[in-house]
């Protein structure tokens, strides 16, 4: 590549770090792709919803067609499914294309926004994407500082971030205080409320009460249906907002962005309670389990309320690498900020107990 074409602010840029896949892993280390377990994106161990999976392999037969590029039947679905209205909800590309719609539409070189110093790094990585200057709030007690965060916002505040609950940590924010934050941040600011596990909580807030009740007009829920339906590979994720916020993020989408496949299987999850319900169930199990080897093994782990769960092991590139070897693949936590630290996603049982027998192998 020729010198000097790149934009200087994107050849600094470093790239986002996923999940390693198993394939990868096998041709890497030489392993059988089926003796590999992945306890590192915070996928859904049970696989997709099987409703889901009827309604797509019935959408194949249209795939040479265009999809519904306003996803008629989809919104339709979602405000029936969540009590709003269809013109509420902007569909995108996965939760994460809602948060670059969002750069698009409200953040200019210059601007900046406010987020938690161990929340999902995509955020600080679209601020630099736009020239804005991120903003990062430490942490208090391995969540977010809604008080300081209150403290950073200024006139050149575009957007706050909150991802409740919080990825890595697992950790959440308590319903009075976020109720608090939220009549507190000034209207110029938009709130981007990261809901991307909200499904797992028990006593989850009633941010889309909060929205549409009050009439916010600069708050947004992003959720997805990646976790708990379990279908992170179809990239499908949606926003609730007022209608005005909805109606600009619509003119910065990209046209056809959510594709027919990923509409059907999305529509169709909403009515698989039975998946929903023992995704639920096989998480706290699960979570149960990993919180009590890790207390017996004397690791120190934060309490999650997500689909996955932190623990301090030491060098957690090390360790990370040397569980690799022995075929299980979890996710370091250096680029959050938490280099003793690796994050495991809550799997079925026999995954949950292997991974236990091979971390107390790697730690010995």
């Amino acid at each position: 590549m020729p010198r000097n074409i790149a934009l200087p602010h994107i050849e600094g840029l470093v790239s986002y770090e996923p999940g390693r896949p198993i394939e990868e892993v096998a041709r890497e280390l030489k392993l059988r792709p089926a003796s590999i377990i992945k306890l590192a994106s915070n996928e859904n161990p049970l696989g997709p919803s099987p409703k889901a999976v009827a309604a797509m392999r019935r959408a194949l037969a249209t795939a040479h067609l265009y999809p519904d590029g306003g996803g008629f039947y989809l919104r339709q679905g979602l405000a029936k499914h969540l009590g709003v209205g269809a013109d509420n909800i902007v569909l995108g590309n996965g939760s994460n294309e809602l948060i670059e719609m969002l750069f698009h539409a409200f953040v200019a070189p210059g601007d900046e926004i406010v987020c938690g110093d161990r929340a999902f790094v995509v955020y600080k990585l679209c601020a630099a994407m736009f020239q804005a200057r991120a903003v990062e709030v430490p942490f208090r007690d391995h969540t977010h500082d809604l008080e300081a965060m209150l403290a950073a916002c200024n006139g050149r505040t575009k957007i706050v971030f909150v991802a409740n609950p919080n990825n890595p940590t697992g950790t959440r924010v308590d319903n009075a205080a976020f109720c608090r934050f939220l009549d507190r941040v000034p209207n110029h600011t938009i709130i981007a409320l990261d809901e991307a596990y909200y499904e797992f909580l028990d006593n989850p807030p009633d941010t889309l009460g909060y929205i549409i009740g009050k009439r916010a007009p600069n708050i947004i829920a992003l959720r997805t249906f990646s976790k708990i339906v379990g279908l992170a590979g179809l990239r499908i994720g949606y926003g609730v907002a007022g209608k005005e916020m909805v109606g600009l993020l619509n003119k910065v989408r990209q046209p056809f962005n959510v594709n027919s496949i990923a509409q059907a299987g999305a529509l169709a999850s909403l009515a698989d309670r039975a998946h929903i319900t023992r995704t639920r169930r096989l998480n706290k199990q699960g979570l149960a389990y990993l919180s009590g080897e890790f207390r017996k093994m004397k690791l120190e782990f934060i309490p999650s309320v997500g689909n996955f769960i932190c623990v301090r092991v030491g060098d957690g590139r090390a360790v990370f690498d040397a569980l690799q070897r022995r075929g299980v693949i979890v996710r370091p936590l250096a680029g959050y900020r938490m280099p003793e630290w690796v994050r495991i996603t809550v799997g079925t049982m026999p995954e949950n107990r292997r991974f236990i027998r091979e971390l107390k192998a790697v730690l010995k």
